[in-house]
């Protein structure tokens, strides 16, 4: 809260000593505040705030007096009002909105102090009590203009109070219109986003059922790189041999054209085989695991080697030398010594390929974080800047007249990258079109990673509240993984547990809307925990479906199932049973709170679900409907006339029909350390005060999606009950 400065420009001071002094005092705070320049809605507000405080003073005092200055060098309206009473008890209670009064005491402070921008009170038995109240000016009051303004309210007489409260009225009468305008602008919005929701959904189901399509042609793909490569290479390799002995005269002479003719049919073999090879590597990596296999070795050792592997290539281009720069001044590498020749094979294979005179110098060096940096730099046609992603991407290549005359397969460059990822590191260029170009390729000199590496991400705990919860008991990650894949762009959210310990833990946080069990998880089954589940009054109603390899349908049917899949699942049955549970699911948030205007603010904050809205105004209500509905969750106020929120939480977990139900504490009480221990047992709490409307419905709708209600759906049921 800022602090008003004490010295002061004096405006004008009104005596309270008369109950019609009170009327006079609220026309003097809107009369200066209009002289002041502040709108009618601030007018309005100041003027409602001085008269709250005014009316105070004269009925708990007897009396008092209201100063009206210009403070902060005229950039601060400020109103003092003193009186000489017995001061005011608990009033830190009163200002943290826990104080109770018969009179509603407590009340016209509080609302005095939300409408203003300062507001202090010094209060003592012995002094008295002085309360000050400041609102920022629009714009800073000269020291000139206070003759004006005190000469101008000199000649405004003060209305009749029958008139001070036709203005209240009239006042009133604006604010519940402004209100009215706002609900029906709301109402439009929420008729357009009703609009742009369905066309949404329509357009997620449009790409799900893409994205499925893509997804089966992927898994085809797959299924043919792994399965038809190796039957391709036992023809490829006969087609080879046969070529070999026949052009080693195996079973006599060849006359020239025979020889020709044998040299391209052995040439093509040899394409066709490199492209089978590149396949089954990318088919390998796709599958989701590959295997490393580090050894120890020196960089001028594998140097030597591709020296030799690619001297075929050297005789076919005599105006390109190939020079490999020393390395003998580098420690040895421990890495997978195969896959680092793969990609160096590659890299400099593409350079002798594009590089019609000049050389391909290839070297190495140490690079920063225990890296080794590889670098085939080129004189040959180079590549321009948007395509030099491009070359990474499968089957893509560049369209040259090099090209056209040695088209390669498109996947050298693409497999190198991965397998350069694979090791620690990864592949970029530098190039120019027309002076050449220089790939780099990074390894880790000490490759400490697991013997073989799954491409499978872990998938996280963190929930989405736009999706809905499906608690997975699956220890396998491709599967995890797969069941992920599965319900992408459907509306659902995986939450893994790879154990029945860690599935307990998950229902204590979430509520998910289907539970899918593996059987056999490495050392235990779930059998124990299916019979858990359905024995547990909080989870009977969560549709269970067993998955496994099992077939042990009855049994998993008999513990209360809701259905059974032998592996491997399909993704139709899957889905078609989460909207099933999704469709089943009774939707219902009871809002507790005695403030009409909080539980519209709820009411606005729920408005995009499909959920029905109960509402109490009291504690004992609340209490009722929560035991009579059984809601999915509770917003539940603290500050209640009858049943306060500590109470009315400890009266539902007391309760063993009501105390699964997750609250929800949406309060604007200041909380003490001891205030939150009493509300432990709540699902978390949310203040009413200090954030901005995305942010409370935000925490709104992630506390929610714990409970397993989705909140990014059409719009609400309507149902109120009050």
């Amino acid at each position: 809260m800022a602090s008003v400065d004490l010295s002061s420009r004096p405006i004008l001071a009104q005596d309270i000593r008369f109950e019609r002094d009170v009327v006079a005092t609220r026309q003097r705070a809107r009369q200066i505040a209009a002289l002041l320049g502040f709108d009618a809605q601030d007018q309005t507000r100041i003027a409602t705030a001085v008269s709250e405080i005014a009316r105070n003073a004269f009925g708990y005092a007897g009396g008092g007096r209201a100063e009206f200055t210009l403070e902060d060098a005229g950039t601060t309206f400020a109103v003092r009002i003193r009186d000489r009473g017995p001061g005011i008890d608990g009033l830190d209670d009163i200002l943290d909105g826990r104080y109770r009064s018969e009179t509603g005491m407590g009340k016209g402070i509080i609302g005095a102090k939300r409408l203003m921008d300062d507001f202090r009170v010094d209060t003592s038995p012995s002094r008295g009590t002085t309360v000050t109240l400041g609102k920022r000016l629009p714009a800073a009051v000269a020291p000139g203009r206070l003759g004006d303004i005190a000469a101008r309210l000199a000649a405004q007489a003060l209305e009749d109070p029958i008139d001070e409260l036709r203005q209240q009225n009239r006042e009133l009468m604006q604010a519940l219109e402004a209100l009215n305008q706002r609900q029906r602008e709301l109402a439009e919005l929420n008729r357009e986003l009703e609009d742009t929701n369905r066309g949404v959904v329509a357009l997620y189901a449009e790409l799900d059922e893409k994205a499925y399509t893509l997804q089966r042609a992927n898994e085809v793909k797959s299924r043919f790189l792994s399965n038809m490569t190796h039957e391709f290479r036992t023809p490829l390799n006969s087609i080879l041999s046969l070529a070999r002995l026949l052009l080693d005269r195996v079973d006599g002479e060849l006359n020239p054209e025979q020889e020709k003719q044998i040299g391209f049919i052995r040439k093509a073999a040899e394409n066709l085989s490199e492209l089978v090879n590149d396949l089954l590597d990318l088919a390998k990596v796709e599958a989701g695991k590959i295997p490393v296999h580090p050894v120890e070795f020196r960089v001028s050792d594998l140097f030597g080697t591709i020296r030799g592997m690619l001297k075929p290539l050297l005789a076919a281009n005599l105006s390109v030398n190939l020079v490999f720069e020393s390395t003998d001044h580098l420690p040895p590498l421990y890495t997978d010594e195969g896959k680092v020749a793969q990609i160096l094979r590659n890299l400099i294979s593409n350079a002798l390929k594009y590089t019609e005179r000049g050389e391909v110098r290839v070297g190495a060096e140490l690079a920063s974080g225990g890296m080794m940096l590889f670098h085939v730099t080129d004189t040959g046609i180079g590549i321009a800047a948007a395509d030099q992603e491009r070359i990474f991407e499968e089957y893509t290549q560049v369209d040259s007249e090099i090209q056209r005359r040695v088209r390669g397969t498109g996947l050298g460059l693409p497999l190198s990258r991965r397998l350069a990822q694979l090791l620690g590191g990864n592949i970029s260029v530098k190039s120019d079109v027309g002076v050449g170009s220089t790939f780099y390729a990074t390894v880790a000199v000490h490759y400490a990673g697991p013997a073989e590496v799954s491409y499978v991400p872990e998938l996280t705990r963190h929930l989405d509240p736009t999706r809905l919860p499906v608690l997975v008991v699956e220890d396998n990650r491709e599967v995890l993984f797969l069941y992920e894949k599965y319900v992408k762009n459907s509306g659902f959210q995986i939450i893994p547990a790879r154990s029945t310990r860690e599935a307990r833990a998950v229902l204590q946080e979430i509520r998910p809307v289907a539970i899918v069990l593996d059987v056999l998880l490495e050392g235990e089954s779930t059998w124990g925990l299916l019979t858990e589940l359905k024995e547990n009054a909080s989870t009977r109603g969560i549709p269970t479906y067993v998955v496994t390899i099992v077939e042990n349908a009855k049994k998993a049917l008999a513990l209360g199932a809701d259905g059974f899949h032998v592996k491997p699942l399909q993704r139709e049955w899957l889905i078609e049973k989460l909207s099933q549970a999704q469709r089943a699911r009774h939707r219902t948030v009871l809002i507790v709170d005695d403030d009409e205007i909080s539980r519209y603010l709820v009411r606005g904050a729920l408005a995009p679900a499909r959920i029905t809205l109960l509402e109490a105004a009291g504690g004992q209500e609340g209490l009722r409907l929560a035991r009579e509905r059984h809601p999915q969750a509770i917003v539940l106020d603290l500050g209640m006339p009858d049943l306060d929120g500590f109470e009315v939480l400890a009266a539902l977990k007391a309760d063993s029909e009501v105390r699964d139900i997750p609250v929800i504490v949406y309060t604007a009480q200041a909380l003490s350390h001891d205030d939150r221990r009493r509300l432990s047992a709540a699902a978390t709490v949310i203040p009413k005060e200090g954030l901005s409307r995305e942010e409370t419905q935000k925490r709104l709708n992630a506390a929610l999606s714990k409970a397993g209600l989705h909140i990014d759906e059409a719009a609400s049921s309507g149902e109120v009950t009050a």
